[in-house]
């Protein structure tokens, strides 16, 4: 997540909602994934991720020494705009497996036939709930997380005012020009974070109450009358506009409430140097769109014999374990532990909007699109 995680641009002029370009990334002249040919293996697995994969480094040496494998990472850019690369390059693609399509994304990849099936050692212990969408085995839940507005708790409490909770309490006047989020058609989260709003509120007439009285977009008109902020990335939301993030910058933004993850406020406490008591951050829990992540063995993989064995290794509760603390999501295998300093500073939302597959595969770009004209225009 953030720094360490997925805020993604979606290169969506490629496949679709016509309103980014694909940019080159720094290791896109490099193809192949070091095997010696189609089907043939060898002993280079190449794993193609957005820049926020993350792994310890003896975790990762211990797949190594257990498969035969070495393991060589092609990052490409935010996940939104590495998935979309993918597809460009299915027929000749860069490695073997591919981390890091969430569920906002998902359809376009398996429309576009990135993945080959191949169902993981370890599927059978994958929570049921993170299991929709995969019954052909194309693709492999690996995590989950919850986007969320955060907020910056200096801020509320030197201006004595409560932050806020719910999606209605945003449209508040209270709240007017305090929120910054990520564009819809070039982030991850803020397509998550429209998606939350779109599972709450309904589509149009299909209303269900709240603050918007006629669906997402009504709540939108007033998100956008309240002041609300439209950045490209999470990185410019969280690091440059939010005035709660550390960042490693010496000025803070002006904003105290970002579109970002749940688990924002555990990773602002992990990385600090002392570390404080509690987070400087805090999470609207009535804001929150529950994400998740998968990967899955390329479609003309020229070593998908490792590939599969990579995709066994990302099951294993020694890797679920290990996630947490390095791209702050949770893991999905029944009985991985959580370590207790996630927790701590940032429990999992409880009760997240959700959407079915089918129906983020069906509306997303239109919603998208409507999105575009009637927040940016």
């Amino acid at each position: 997540m953030q720094s360490v995680h997925h805020a993604t641009k979606v290169a969506a002029a490629v496949v679709g909602l016509g309103l980014v370009t694909l940019t080159a990334c720094g290791s896109s002249g490099t193809q192949g994934s070091g095997g010696t040919g189609a089907g043939t293996g060898g002993t280079t697995v190449t794993l193609v991720s957005h820049d926020s994969w993350a792994v310890s480094k003896n975790v990762l040496k211990d797949f190594e020494k257990q498969s035969g494998y070495r393991v060589r990472v092609l990052k490409s850019g935010d996940a939104g705009q590495a998935v979309n690369k993918a597809i460009l390059t299915k027929d000749n693609p860069q490695g073997d497996v591919f981390f890091g399509v969430d569920n906002t994304l998902l359809s376009r990849a398996l429309d576009n036939g990135l993945f080959q099936p191949y169902e993981a050692k370890g599927s059978g212990s994958v929570k049921p709930e993170y299991r929709a969408g995969t019954a052909q085995h194309r693709v492999t839940p690996i995590d989950t997380g919850d986007i969320c507005v955060n907020y910056d708790k200096a801020y509320f409490s030197k201006h004595e005012l409560a932050p806020p909770k719910t999606f209605d309490d945003l449209v508040k006047p209270q709240y007017k020009n305090l929120l910054v989020t990520e564009n819809a058609a070039t982030s991850s989260p803020g397509l998550g974070f429209l998606l939350g709003t779109a599972a709450r509120y309904g589509d149009g007439g299909t209303s269900q109450g709240g603050a918007s009285g006629g669906g997402w977009q009504a709540y939108w008109k007033k998100l956008k009358a309240n002041g609300v902020k439209v950045v490209d990335s999470w990185e410019q939301a969280y690091d440059e506009e939010f005035s709660g993030s550390s960042g490693g910058r010496k000025a803070h933004g002006d904003r105290p409430l970002v579109v970002s993850y749940a688990s924002s406020p555990p990773a602002e406490v992990v990385y600090a140097d002392p570390r404080p008591k509690t987070a400087p951050t805090g999470v609207a829990t009535g804001t929150c769109f529950r994400q998740v992540e998968y990967a899955g063995l390329l479609s003309n993989a020229r070593n998908p014999k490792g590939g599969k064995a990579f995709l066994d290794f990302l099951l294993t509760k020694e890797f679920q374990q290990d996630m947490p603390l390095n791209m702050f999501v949770y893991p999905v295998v029944e009985g991985a532990r959580v370590p207790a300093e996630f927790t701590a500073y940032g429990p999992q939302a409880k009760d997240p909007e959700t959407m079915a597959p089918g129906r983020i595969a069906a509306n997303r770009d239109q919603w998208v699109k409507s999105w575009t004209s009637l927040v940016l225009k």
